[in-house]
């Protein structure tokens, strides 16, 4: 039990911190807007996580990467504002977990369409997740930034949508790949 319960935390740490270096990484993360939101593969890691170890897994690494990337790139305008864009919108990309089990078995059973079925509407809740925090900071923290006459929801959906889709797109095509062709490598030890 204490051997699961280390390499739960170590590969937790291990993943949120190379889900930043994938963000931060310049040709590995195309910045989209200058004022933040880049298409990445650094959602990947913290879905593996997630299906790897549910949503305990998931949630913890995803508020790790959030932490982290506060500490290293700190866009702050208010501190409500932080807590939305890095602490809530990092960590409920770990909801993707929710569906570990159905990833599992589907893996084990080598039921590709299922696996496919299952890793894409994790992928889909955790991005989604994640595009509605930053779509709500958007509004509240960012209205200002918006066009003359356009309306303040309407930029925030553009504005966010316009790297929240192709990253989540880019992740659950990943993700599918990594674990149709090397699923021993990425189901679970337990």
């Amino acid at each position: 039990m204490k051997r699961k319960r280390t390499l739960f935390m170590v590969e937790v740490a291990i993943f949120a911190a190379f889900a930043l270096l994938l963000d931060i990484i310049p040709f590995l993360s195309f910045k989209v807007w200058a004022q933040g939101g880049s298409i990445s593969l650094a959602m990947i890691p913290i879905f593996i996580i997630a299906f790897r170890w549910g949503l305990k897994g998931g949630l913890l690494a995803g508020f790790l990467w959030g932490v982290m990337q506060l500490l290293i790139e700190p866009r702050i305008f208010v501190p409500l504002q932080a807590f939305l864009d890095y602490a809530v919108a990092f960590t409920v990309l770990g909801f993707a977990g929710l569906f570990r089990n159905q990833v599992m078995s589907a893996t084990k059973q080598g039921k590709t369409a299922n696996m496919l079925t299952f890793i894409l509407l994790g992928t889909f809740l955790g991005a989604f997740l994640r595009f509605t925090a930053h779509f709500i900071g958007g509004i509240v923290f960012f209205g200002e930034y918006a066009p003359e006459g356009q309306p303040v929801w309407l930029y925030s959906l553009l504005y966010n949508g316009s790297y929240m889709l192709p990253a989540m797109i880019l992740s659950a095509v990943l993700v599918f790949f990594l674990f149709h062709k090397q699923p021993r490598t990425l189901m679970n030890a337990n």
